[in-house]
């Protein structure tokens, strides 16, 4: 029979295999990286920025188009490209009096692609 610890996934005696635990603490990310990596989550966990996006990954656009595509202020959009741009996910491009965005990197498309994957894949 299971008992109330085990049914919340707990192991049943604390008996953690040292070897392995020493072989990972070696490699643990550095804490400034992981910070970066959940900020970088964090600004992911947005509506508004997964549909902007989601736009730039077939795009280039400038804010004037994501600001008609998704029936938004051009502030609003602006200030979710900022924070976007701070953590590197989007950067820009000037043309005249224009400012094109597109996504940072492939890194970016990659990541969006993926997460964008695993949710379809149960639906």
């Amino acid at each position: 029979m299971l008992s109330k610890e085990n049914l919340c996934g707990q192991c049943e005696v604390f008996n953690p295999d040292t070897d392995v635990v020493s072989i990972l603490k070696e490699k643990k990310l550095d804490e400034e990286v992981i910070y970066d990596l959940a900020e970088t989550f964090k600004v992911l966990g947005d509506p508004t920025r997964i549909r902007i996006l989601h736009a730039l990954k077939e795009k280039e656009l400038c804010v004037c188009d994501l600001s008609e595509l998704l029936d938004m202020s051009p502030s609003a959009v602006s200030h979710q490209l900022r924070v976007l741009r701070n953590n590197k996910l989007v950067k820009f491009r000037k043309e005249g009096r224009s400012v094109y965005y597109s996504l940072d990197d492939e890194h970016v498309i990659c990541l969006f692609r993926q997460g964008l994957s695993h949710i379809l894949e149960n639906k």
